[in-house]
């Protein structure tokens, strides 16, 4: 049996969206989870952080600091992942 054939959409699918309007609802995406992890962040840091030994506090500065960035590549690589044409996947 071939393989399926993944440049046609299958039948009932929905269109993907146009590439303008993904990175638009990606950009805004990004701003409100830059917004809200730092307001997160800071009430936390101010908070709770505060009463844990160094060690702790080091680990929970990096992890409020670094946090983000898993969350924000995932928005950004959906941003991107149908703009490559498919003879170069």
């Amino acid at each position: 049996m071939p393989p399926a054939d993944r440049s046609k959409p299958s039948p009932g699918a929905r269109p993907p969206l146009p590439p303008r309007l993904r990175k638009f609802i990606g950009t805004v995406a990004l701003l409100v989870l830059v917004i809200v992890w730092a307001l997160g962040a800071m009430a936390l840091a101010q908070g709770r952080v505060t009463t844990l030994p160094a060690a702790g506090q080091f680990i929970a500065y990096v992890v409020l600091g670094l946090g983000w960035v898993v969350p924000a590549g995932l928005v950004i690589g959906w941003m991107v992942r149908l703009d490559r044409k498919p003879e170069t996947l």
